[in-house]
């Protein structure tokens, strides 16, 4: 083997024909010559291009509606021979095969097929066979024989081309196999992800999992950590497919933190009214509803000023200028929103650090999606938390129904809840959070520090007492000791959201009863760890 190899021959056959012509083009003139298949065929001779029909190589027609046309000695032997090795070649001489030295495939669209709602027998038949094993057969021999699979690499393949007089380096072969395996493994990845799912098998033998490079990270979430960040061709609205407006690239971090932001704020109704959430280190520092978005993300943002410094701020409606304005007067790592008008941009354009992403829409907080948690050895697959409540879910236990007032407050308190790292306590008044505890390991620390916070707030707002007086309180879990709840009780809290379902379940009612709370138990548990 040498490190050059010639490109003399190559075959195209693609489904997206996007630069084919070009392409084709640009071989031509360097005297390569074409085979290639179908539409892609017929689109370079409308070209005006000379093409060599592969049904002529082979000496077989396409058939079976196009299943068989590429499986075939005179092809994968054309991609598969080893061009120093003196059986090969006789063989090749022997029996008439060409040698292929590029390879141009890109695949049957069978994600777009899935993600256009497709019936099953549709998507089977958009599951490409023959240019898989084409991809696999040209990258194996990569010592001789480069495969492109992206339409992306055309230029960078062209320009190899052109640096080498024709001929191709094995370092970029290296390379284009690498890609081209990768390829094959996400498609194969699809499909049999897309298969379990059709035939409702939550728990397949073999689990198969495959992304798309977005973005090379600086460092994960620490310096001496290398990451990247990779999109899974999902269309949902967040992080992965939001368009950055300004600001510098997002970090490991960021990418974590405002994923954490906006998966909570869709769980707001637009159409309810504004919402903001604010975010630090992926647990919710503030949370409100407003009249305004001004006013939501004044009502978020008293709830604990210090953390809020240098944090993610999430919106359920575009964002707008006297909101911008407000936002911009502290050090704001990302803003992430459904749009951003004119004002907003001109007010955040001064702000060049600032990060703003628009998502044209909110997150469907039920849609169903799978949740991986790397671990020693493998990985935990789980269903995503869809989990949500109404007023006809809860039941009340205590002596003293809520009021209206109270059982709204709780039911914001317990979606906030439901993104709080476990054990969770939140604490909420007229739609706004005043005091949330995360990630402790007792859940009587989490109440007492999330009351803390609001007793802060109070001494920094001048107030004569902690907004925590006359609040609601959600647990993501049940208080497995009254310690808990009196803990809540003596922050000022007036009623109770939890689970229940604990051993002790009887001895937090009555105490809950004889400090005058309401409880309402939900029978569902958010833990997040």
């Amino acid at each position: 083997m040498t490190d050059l190899a010639p490109v003399r021959r190559a075959l195209l056959s693609v489904s997206d024909k996007t630069g084919l012509v070009d392409l084709g083009r640009a071989l031509a003139e360097r005297g390569v010559e074409l085979l290639s298949t179908g539409g892609s065929a017929k689109t370079l001779r409308d070209a005006g291009l000379e093409v060599r029909d592969v049904a002529e190589v082979t000496g077989f027609p396409e058939m079976m509606d196009g299943r068989v046309k590429t499986l075939h000695p005179m092809v994968h032997g054309g991609l598969l021979a080893l061009r120093d090795n003196d059986d090969h070649v006789k063989a090749m001489q022997d029996h008439g095969i060409g040698g292929i030295d590029l390879l141009v495939v890109n695949l049957y669209p069978f994600e777009e097929t899935v993600a256009n709602g497709a019936d099953y027998d549709t998507c089977i038949e958009n599951i490409d066979i023959g240019g898989p094993a084409m991809i696999r057969a040209a990258a194996k021999n990569h010592a001789f024989v480069n495969v492109v699979v992206d339409v992306e690499d055309y230029p960078v393949l062209l320009e190899e081309l052109a640096a080498n007089e024709g001929q191709t380096t094995y370092a970029f072969r290296q390379r284009l196999a690498l890609t081209a395996y990768a390829r094959t493994g996400a498609y194969d990845a699809a499909v049999s992800t897309w298969m379990a799912d059709a035939l409702d098998q939550s728990a397949p033998r073999r689990r198969a999992l495959a992304g798309q490079l977005a973005q090379t990270l600086r460092y994960g979430e620490n310096p001496h950590q290398n990451a990247a960040f990779y999109t899974d061709g999902s269309d949902r609205p967040g992080v992965a497919t939001a368009q950055q407006l300004q600001g510098k690239a997002l970090s490991y971090n960021n990418i974590n933190d405002t994923d954490a932001a906006f998966e909570l704020i869709s769980e707001f109704d637009p159409a309810d009214g504004p919402a903001c959430a604010i975010i630090k280190h992926a647990n919710p520092c503030g949370v409100a509803r407003g009249e305004s978005l001004q006013e939501a993300y004044t009502k978020a943002f008293d709830c604990d000023r210090t953390s809020a410094f240098g944090g993610i701020i999430a919106l359920n409606q575009p964002l707008d200028g006297p909101t911008a304005e407000e936002i911009s007067k502290i050090f704001t790592e990302v803003v992430i929103a459904p749009g951003a008008d004119a004002d907003a941009k001109a007010i955040f354009a001064a702000k060049k650090n600032l990060r703003l992403l628009t998502t044209e829409g909110l997150a469907d907080p039920s849609e169903a999606a799978l949740v991986l948690k790397q671990v020693s050895g493998g990985f935990l697959v789980q269903d995503k938390d869809n989990g949500r409540l109404t007023k006809d879910d809860l039941k009340v236990v205590t002596k003293r129904a809520p009021t209206e007032t109270e059982m709204n407050d709780m039911l914001f308190a317990w979606k906030v809840a439901k993104h709080v790292k476990s054990n969770a306590i939140v604490y909420v008044k007229d739609g706004a959070t005043v005091g949330v505890g995360a990630g402790q390991m007792s859940r009587v620390d989490s109440c007492r520090i999330a009351a803390r916070k609001s007793q802060d707030m109070a001494d920094t707002l001048d107030l004569p007492a902690p907004l925590t007086q006359g609040s609601v309180v959600a647990s993501d879990a049940f208080f497995p000791f009254a310690d808990g709840l009196l803990t809540a009780a003596e922050a000022g809290a007036t009623a109770v959201i939890h689970p229940g379902g604990s051993m002790r379940d009887d001895e937090v009612i009555a105490a809950a009863d004889e400090a005058g709370l309401a409880m309402v138990l939900t029978g569902m548990r958010h833990f997040r760890h």
